[in-house]
């Protein structure tokens, strides 16, 4: 034999045995992944009440089933049409193998598959589907090196949370939810039959396609069963006739886009693999309020276009750039109920309630005045309602002007506390933090939590500070709580696949008092009752809240509060443009206000309707008038400021 025929020979024996230590040496590496199982499974996301918010999942939609809780009818009827010997053979069946061997080689190539459950897991979890005589090669290998390691119990159950079912759905237990909209022990034994039927060709037979073929072969399953006698002719008739009613519904059933977004922003650090961690994520948001949140919203902006389209100034920049914000909340706690980012999640999913900074304008002011509640003086308390020019150093030490104004440049000299808030006269609130002391003021709002971004100024009178609704809304539970300062919080618990649970509660710190707070509240009612915020009044409902509007109605605010839920409005211009000079808070935003609070009252008819005064509060009659005001031992009753106030147009240096 010459050298070349040696060479040739020892290729020859060299490639099949180089393939062979390939298979084995993948042999392992490969069916671990069976073996360890551990596959992407969809984290869900339920409301306060238990409703599916939406699904998170990365390329597999999967939820897991262990195998005590499959149906014993289910596993008969895939048994019955894919492998009726399962507990009898080691992965492989000899006699199918040999009859599907004679049909291949008749046919010259893979045509009869003769595959075992086993094999049929194996090819979906490992291997390609590829009709070549290699692949199928690793797949019997495959399969009795899985009988060696697993139960039968075991194979059965990946089987049914591995395998492909159709529109989206992995295992059993998802396909059963998406289609049936039920668990698997509700499932009727036909619905069991159309789900078993789906391996043979999930996308040919699945029923959200093709229902009459999927009812057929299911039909053909429970003919077997009959044949084998694993059910009767009464049980047969009855499921043949039945026709399940099936849903064709969304993979993510995404029904809250702002929500979730939040909620992977928050949980995301904590939980890297959210999206494929099988996790089950409890908020604090109830979706009949988010419903209520988004149509009001909606309500809202259609006003606003309707409004500039008989204005005959509807053009494309209010149409593309308005949108608006919504936040609910449970002040007591600080669980939010309803997170409303914007009109249209699929326009634009930007949050504005958690990203977007904007001024709040008068919407700011409560906390100023309530500074000087704090400080001893009380509704009735004058301050000056006149105009003064400040100066001030600008850029350069070039000494420049301000000479602020009202909204409709009206002065009514000396006004209440209740009054010059109730009407948000501008004036007023910037002369009272002038005549208490700037210094004194923003003290004042650092002992309520306030101490980010404030202005260096004057105009900190006017809300010049950039805020998220959020925010606000969550400063604003000092004023509905009764004196605690409560962080908002979106999540309640999050447990993961092994039972683990991670609960999450927010911060609360008592920042004042019951009866101060209490003050504040009296007068943001009157705000509801008779001042700028009217269109946001409810009848039946004792409502609080502040309208805001900043410079040229680049915003349009109103937060409020009713005796148990908050809730914040924000109205505008995402690029920043003024809108139109009519569209103030009181008539841009508090309607908004409105109607969500008539949802809530229809949805949730019991809930509290009337604030309760606390005990320290007292009234005291107001002159010669009918009118009472509140007073607590800290605040004073009316001191003569008439007396003491600076004449118009005085300069005044800040």
């Amino acid at each position: 034999m010459n050298k070349n025929l040696w060479i040739a020979l020892g290729v020859a024996i060299m490639i099949p045995l180089g393939y062979l230590g390939y298979v084995i040496y993948s042999f392992e590496y490969e069916t671990q992944r069976l073996i360890n199982y551990k596959p992407r499974l969809t984290t869900e996301v339920y409301d306060r009440n238990g409703e599916k918010i939406a699904n998170l999942f990365s390329n597999e939609h999967r939820y897991y089933v262990s195998i005590d809780n499959i149906p014993p009818r289910l596993i008969e009827a895939l048994l019955a049409i894919e492998d009726t010997d399962f507990f009898e053979h080691h992965g492989v069946n000899p006699d199918a193998i040999m009859r599907a061997i004679i049909k291949d080689v008749s046919a010259g190539k893979l045509k009869e598959g003769a595959s075992t459950i086993t094999q049929q897991l194996v090819k979906n979890a490992l291997l390609t589907r590829e009709k070549k005589f290699s692949r199928k090669f690793k797949e019997l290998l495959y399969a009795i090196r899985i009988e060696q390691e697993l139960t039968k119990e075991q194979i059965l159950e990946r089987y049914f949370n591995e395998i492909y079912l159709g529109h989206g759905y992995y295992g059993v237990k998802t396909a059963a939810d998406g289609y049936f909209r039920k668990g698997l022990k509700e499932l009727t034994l036909k619905e069991m039959a159309m789900l078993v039927a789906l391996p043979k060709g999930p996308n040919f037979y699945a029923p959200t396609k093709n229902y009459e073929l999927s009812l057929g072969r299911a039909n053909r399953i429970l003919e077997r069963m009959l044949s084998l006698g694993w059910i009767d002719q009464e049980t047969y008739d009855r499921a043949t006739q039945e026709r399940p009613k099936v849903y064709n519904d969304t993979l993510s059933k995404n029904s809250g886009p702002y929500v979730i977004d939040e909620v992977m922003r928050q949980l995301g650090d904590a939980f890297p693999d959210i999206r494929s961690g099988g996790y089950k994520i409890y908020t604090t948001i109830d979706m009949r309020l988010q419903e209520a949140g988004y149509k009001a919203l909606q309500s809202g902006r259609n006003e606003i276009i309707a409004r500039a389209q008989e204005a005959g100034e509807l053009d494309a920049n209010i149409q593309g750039q308005l949108n608006g914000a919504l936040m609910s909340l449970d002040p007591s706690t600080g669980e939010i109920l309803a997170m409303v980012g914007g009109y249209d999640y699929s326009i634009s999913p930007y949050n504005r309630v958690t990203q977007a900074k904007r001024q709040p304008g008068s919407a700011f002011k409560p906390f100023i005045y309530q500074v000087a509640l704090d400080s001893g003086m009380s509704p009735a308390s004058l301050v000056p309602d006149i105009a003064r020019t400040y100066t001030y150093a600008g850029e350069g030490g070039e000494e420049k002007t301000w000479k602020p104004k009202n909204y409709k440049n009206e002065y009514k000299g000396m006004v209440t506390i209740r009054d010059a808030l109730t009407h948000s006269r501008n004036l007023a609130t910037i002369n009272m933090v002038s005549d208490m002391g700037f210094g004194k003021v923003v003290d004042g709002l650092h002992r309520y939590g306030i101490v980010e971004n404030l202005p260096p100024d004057l105009s900190i009178a006017l809300g010049t500070i950039g805020m998220s609704p959020f925010n606000l809304a969550k400063y604003y539970t000092m004023f509905a709580t009764g004196g605690v300062l409560t962080n908002p919080i979106l999540i309640r618990q999050v447990i993961t696949p092994k039972g683990e649970t991670f609960r999450y509660e927010n911060k609360r710190r008592q920042v004042n008092t019951r009866e101060q707070t209490y003050l504040m509240t009296s007068i943001l009612q009157d705000v509801v009752r008779y001042g700028t915020g009217t269109a946001a009044s409810v009848p039946g409902l004792d409502v609080a809240g502040k309208t805001g509007t900043t410079n040229k109605n680049v915003d349009a605010w109103f937060i409020g509060y009713s005796p148990t839920v908050e809730t914040v409005v924000w109205m505008g211009h995402d690029n920043n443009t003024p809108m139109r000079r009519s569209e103030t808070g009181g008539r841009a935003a508090a309607p908004v206000f409105r109607y969500y609070y008539q949802d809530l009252i229809r949805i949730y008819p019991t809930t509290k309707r009337y604030f309760d005064r606390p005990n320290g509060v007292y009234s005291e009659s107001q002159g010669d008038s009918n009118s009472t005001e509140n007073f607590t031992d800290v605040s004073q009753t009316p001191d003569a400021l008439q007396e003491q106030a600076p004449k118009t147009d005085e300069q005044l240096v800040f």
